[in-house]
């Protein structure tokens, strides 16, 4: 047996059902984000430049997309003998076999994997948060306050705590309440859903909760922790961290990318942000092209405008179009002629010529208002849309769709079409 002071254990089983038809055929953090990444790749990249190099990543719901791309763990140095990343689905036991039903319930189920590496420490992360954290750094915390379990915590305007689960520290950061999505906050630091704990007591918990249903780390294993009065603290984060779990925040996160001075850079030398990167082609930008304020992907092909925009690889941007505000994902295909206003279209998406997306007044989304909104149109993956189609805004799209699926060439706003 190899012993490791810390591994961790990343969640990235999750639908992320609030990001609409973007995970209708994957998971949450295999989708796509800043041109060249997937969103696992942020929380692979921290725990490589933190020092952690033993990862189990939990899979579950549409895997296939992420354990591609996670493959053997080369591009993130996780191509170990010993430790590396390993990706755990669930699997079918003798007797008891179970999806995971919770957070806590996926790495209960995962015990033996852990106990290979006798670790001092685990380390509990989400696979679906844009961030650049130093784990290192959270767990000398750990070790300094002799604590059982450290939670990271982020300060939240006290008007949006109620979102959250909120902790209530001391001043020497013990936790001495919690309180989960409260309607009066007493406190404005919000758990990140970024855990450190101390392998034996997180074990005990485990064990000691293990017939709870939807065994879960905020509703189970943290309460678990505080009645049993060891010793929990918040570990306060003050970098940038973002959930992109609704289309709306996947949207504002990509576009804060391109502020002229980003709060989030990817471009900084020292906490570089890996991924698994094909051999592309560079990009080429053809004669009468133009491109402002924008983040493209190798092997993609520019032949009109865009502007305020993030571009995946493997793109074509046909000539006479302008893109702008918007989000286009690997292989997508735009034609000539097109105008696309504050879009989101997924992979391999194809759109014909004098495509309009993005015009007139904003209407309730018929599908789900709730998720398809703030004036967006949305394409899912591999759709294709015929030439000159019009649409309005808060439009969802998803299909192989031909000219007589629309109504004069068009799909007002507030319309869904899916095929």
């Amino acid at each position: 047996m190899v012993k490791k002071e810390m591994i961790a254990m990343l969640l990235a089983g999750g639908q992320g059902s609030r990001l609409g038809i973007l995970t209708s055929k994957m998971a949450k953090p295999a989708v796509s984000f800043g041109g060249k990444y997937r969103i696992i790749d942020f929380p692979l990249s921290n725990c490589i430049n933190s020092g952690v190099d033993t990862v189990g990543v939990l899979t579950q719901y549409m895997p296939l997309r992420l354990n591609t791309h996670i493959g053997i763990g080369i591009p993130w140095d996780l191509d170990k003998n010993v430790g590396g990343v390993t990706v755990l689905p669930p699997y079918e036991k003798i007797a008891g076999t179970e999806w995971y039903t919770g957070t806590a319930n996926a790495i209960y189920q995962n015990l033996a994997y852990m106990e290979q590496y006798n670790p001092d420490y685990v380390l509990i992360l989400s696979g679906d948060h844009i961030y650049k954290m130093d784990y290192e750094a959270m767990l000398e915390f750990h070790k300094e306050k002799k604590a059982e379990c450290t939670i990271a915590v982020m300060p939240v305007p006290m008007e949006e705590a109620s979102r959250f689960g909120i902790m209530i520290a001391d001043e020497n950061k013990k936790i001495t309440d919690f309180e989960e999505k409260p309607k009066q906050p007493r406190s404005n630091l919000a758990s990140m859903g970024i855990y450190i704990f101390s392998f034996k007591a997180l074990k005990e918990a485990l064990v000691a909760n293990a017939s709870q249903a939807g065994l879960d780390f905020g509703k189970h294993i943290i309460p678990y922790f505080h009645d049993k009065d060891l010793p929990l603290y918040a570990y306060e984060f003050a970098g940038y961290w973002k959930d992109v779990g609704t289309l709306t925040s996947y949207w504002q996160a990509n576009m804060e990318l391109i502020d002229i001075v980003p709060e989030f850079n990817l471009y900084e030398e020292y906490w570089r942000i890996y991924t698994n990167d094909q051999a592309l082609p560079p990009l080429y930008f053809g004669e009468k092209s133009f491109a402002e304020k924008t983040i493209i992907g190798e092997g993609t092909e520019i032949y009109g405008s865009v502007i305020s925009s993030v571009l995946g690889c493997n793109v074509e941007v046909g000539e006479g179009s302008v893109v702008r505000d918007s989000i286009i994902m690997h292989g997508a295909k735009i034609g000539k002629n097109c105008h696309l206003e504050k879009c989101i279209i997924a992979e391999n998406v194809v759109i014909g010529d004098g495509c309009v997306f993005g015009e007139g007044e904003e209407a309730p989304n018929e599908t789900n208002a709730s998720i398809y909104c703030d004036g967006l149109v949305v394409i899912g993956e591999d759709s294709v849309i015929p030439p000159g189609i019009h649409t309005g805004k808060n439009v969802l799209i998803s299909g192989e769709t031909k000219p007589s699926h629309y109504e004069d060439g068009k799909l007002l706003s507030g319309r869904s079409l899916l095929l």
